[in-house]
């Protein structure tokens, strides 16, 4: 199973675009910068937070009253520098070569997760896409995991997630199951911090790695 944002794709400069989207209406220009990838990863909620934060007093209603806006934003221009990472497509079609079912379990709303997949041309290769608002509860709640590993076939005892936050580290936790992180994300190898089961260094190396964690 895997994530998208940071894992499958490096989404940071569509995203960001689309909070400075907010920031420009408002008047502010660019408050946030290529700097804040990281912060980009975690959600829209997170980069308002982060822009707004940086003009000084800020509440959460300036945030919701901007989510709408960013959502809007993001999607009218959702993959002008979006870039599947180094050998992820390589990486997934090995593994539906030997039997493997592959799913998408991610905190972007379904929508706009199925919108990118498609632009970026690999919507099929995935049997399942479970997104933020497909059921009542998001990751690092199991539920969204355990719906991605039975909607593509697979058998959760039997699975694992790739992923490049803390908050797929603390899914794979709740779900009982192996998680490998990404060190090509914004993170690096500094996300060997959360201790994952296994790191992925490349795509061309997860083959291998999910012979290897998957019971």
């Amino acid at each position: 199973m895997f994530d998208l944002d940071g894992t499958l794709a490096d989404t940071s400069a569509d995203l960001l675009a689309s909070a400075n989207a907010c920031f420009w209406a408002l008047g502010h220009g660019d408050l946030l910068t290529p700097a804040d990838a990281l912060t980009a990863f975690h959600g829209g909620r997170a980069m308002l937070r982060l822009g707004f934060s940086r003009l000084g007093d800020w509440s959460e209603d300036m945030v919701d009253a901007q989510y709408p806006r960013l959502l809007s934003a993001y999607a009218d221009a959702i993959c002008v520098h979006t870039t599947l990472y180094p050998g992820a497509v390589d990486a997934v079609e090995a593994l539906r070569r030997r039997g493997d079912a592959v799913a998408v379990c991610t905190n972007k709303p379904e929508a706009l997760a199925e919108t990118l997949l498609r632009a970026l041309g690999v919507r099929d290769l995935f049997g399942a896409l479970i997104g933020a608002d497909t059921l009542p509860v998001r990751k690092p709640d199991p539920a969204p995991y355990v719906a991605s590993v039975l909607g593509a076939g697979g058998t959760v005892a039997r699975s694992m997630l790739v992923g490049d936050t803390d908050t797929d580290r603390k899914t794979a936790r709740a779900a009982g199951v192996p998680v490998a992180l990404v060190t090509f994300g914004p993170e690096g190898p500094d996300i060997a911090r959360l201790e994952p089961e296994a790191l992925l260094h490349h795509f061309d190396d997860l083959p291998d790695l999910a012979e290897r964690l998957i019971p």
